[in-house]
């Protein structure tokens, strides 16, 4: 399965969550691209938008490849398995989690305003482009599990189908379009897959009617 851009998958996303809102859901979008997905579901199904931030927890002299992700509150997933390949110290690890976390605050503020969440009690669905490794999906499900939600719905255009079967284990369900075995990059099922910039997300939260901080 191929999509056009984020706005069809999104779409087609969409018709896949349509029992939701009758459980009084909230869409929690993983910046970036996961806010132009859950911005279309928000205004299709008319449903709350919020946005969850998390950061990935970079390899030592290779900081594009995650290793792990980060939520605010210092909670983390680490690929255990990776790290120990890599050799990787637990100081190291935790000197990114002290500087990540400001860094996570910061954006908080510069997309919704707050830091403050309402979650408990709620249906969260947690909604992104699509997963590879799925260790920011993860961490943003242990995150959740802390605000006591009413369930946890994973919903994504596209993923690999391991990822996808340990996801099910932790998540209440999962709704996933496409789940190839074979699986390299999400913007291979993606026609268009341009990069999201901060401005974007921003423009997309202050619509939903957060006072977003305009800063760098």
């Amino acid at each position: 399965m191929m999509f056009q851009n984020r706005i069809d998958a999104a779409k087609k996303l969409a018709k896949n969550l349509e029992w939701v809102k009758n459980n009084d859901p909230i869409l929690l979008a993983i910046p970036r691209g996961g806010v132009i997905i859950g911005d279309i579901i928000s205004s299709t199904l008319n449903i709350a938008l919020d946005i969850i931030v998390s950061k990935k927890i970079g390899a030592p002299h290779n900081p594009e490849f995650a290793i792990g992700a980060i939520m605010p509150d210092g909670s983390y997933v680490l690929n255990e398995e990776v790290a120990k390949m890599l050799n990787i110290s637990q100081n190291y690890i935790d000197a990114e989690v002290a500087s990540t976390v400001k860094e996570i605050e910061r954006r908080l503020m510069k997309f919704r305003g707050t830091k403050e969440y309402g979650l408990e009690g709620k249906t969260v669905v947690l909604v992104d482009d699509g997963i590879a490794t799925g260790a920011t999906m993860f961490v943003a499900i242990q995150w959740v599990k802390k605000q006591k939600p009413k369930q946890i719905i994973v919903a994504i255009p596209v993923g690999p189908k391991e990822t996808i079967d340990q996801l099910n284990k932790v998540a209440d369900k999962v709704v996933a379009l496409h789940a190839p075995v074979y699986f390299n990059a999400v913007g291979e099922f993606y026609h268009e897959f341009d990069q999201v910039d901060d401005y974007k997300v921003q423009e997309i939260m202050s619509k939903h009617g957060y006072k977003i901080k305009m800063i760098e």
